[in-house]
């Protein structure tokens, strides 16, 4: 289990913008992939986006253009700068540590404590 400290969210109006972080700060190596998921009232938990250690990303379709993840070089520290914020963006974000084979993230079992997002009409 990799221990995951997140920060940020809050509530924001719909077109704002909000910044979350995470950081796991008891790993001696590298993480290959972090990523951040989110789970709206009601629904299942979905990938947001993913990025490598060598900054190789990925985006869920309902946020290209409008959100943007990154990892501090050579660190176990992932950012997911959220812009053009919508109702629908609404969840409990989580952040993720795991692996990404090609265009495939592949989650590992470590999970952030959550950190809620509430976009407001």
């Amino acid at each position: 289990q990799v221990h995951l400290v997140e920060s940020g969210g809050g509530l924001v109006q719909d077109g704002g913008s909000l910044k979350l972080s995470c950081t796991a700060p008891r790993m001696p190596f590298v993480i290959n992939a972090m990523a951040w998921y989110r789970q709206p009232p009601g629904k299942e938990r979905e990938l947001v986006a993913a990025v490598t250690s060598g900054d190789r990303s990925k985006y869920g379709d309902s946020v290209k253009g409008r959100f943007y993840i990154s990892r501090d070089k050579g660190e176990n520290t992932v950012a997911l700068q959220m812009n053009s914020l919508k109702p629908e963006d609404t969840a409990v974000y989580y952040c993720n540590t795991g692996r990404m084979t090609g265009n495939t993230y592949f989650p590992g079992g470590s999970w952030g404590q959550g950190t809620q997002v509430t976009v407001s009409s």
